[in-house]
């Protein structure tokens, strides 16, 4: 979905990433940290810092892939490690959500387990030889969407935080639908 959005992201990434040449896997590995630190905000009722860290996270994610490409350092290890920690960065905010009580558990698990699920079909269809990066809820927008959602959580009332996250939780499942649908029409 926002892939056409790529040509002008590069634009913007391409002079940063001229300027760090340094090992993308260590920005991947930085990731998850800050995500934590998302989680940490979102467990302590500090929406702005779970918002600010989930767009710092998010900066990283897309970095380091942009230093890779920049610096020819892209490799097969590269991608899956940056696929690894986006699943444990997802995870971790998620956990954070639950824990500061922005939703109940079951939720909070349906969330976790349809965000891992939507990049494991991607996955599991690209093994297969099918290029896969159809859907209405990449990770991209499912974290712009959480975040948009604890804004408003955070000027309005935490109900409709709760709210959005049951919204992604059904947009994820679908994404997961459309997938699927695309991996059996590419494969029958």
């Amino acid at each position: 979905m926002l892939e056409s959005l790529r040509p002008l992201l590069t634009k913007i990434l391409n002079p940063i990433a001229q300027n760090l040449n340094i090992n993308p896997n260590i920005v991947t590995l930085i990731s998850p940290f800050v995500a934590l630190l998302a989680a940490y905000g979102f467990a302590n009722h500090m929406l702005i810092l779970g918002v600010i860290a989930i767009l710092i996270s998010g900066f990283l994610d897309v970095m380091d892939g942009a230093i890779a490409r920049f610096h020819n350092r892209t490799s097969k290890f590269g991608a899956f490690f940056d696929s690894t920690m986006d699943r444990f960065a997802d995870a971790i905010i998620y956990i954070g959500i639950i824990f500061g009580g922005y939703c109940d558990w079951f939720v909070g698990i349906l969330a976790i387990h349809s965000a891992i699920t939507v990049s494991y079909v991607r996955s599991r269809a690209e093994s297969q030889g099918v290029e896969c990066k159809v859907g209405i809820a990449e990770r991209a927008v499912r974290m712009i969407i959480l975040m948009i959602g604890a804004l408003i959580g955070y000027f309005t009332s935490p109900i409709y935080f709760t709210y959005i996250i049951i919204i992604l939780v059904i947009l994820s499942y679908i994404t997961v639908g459309q997938r699927v649908y695309h991996v059996w029409r590419q494969l029958k």
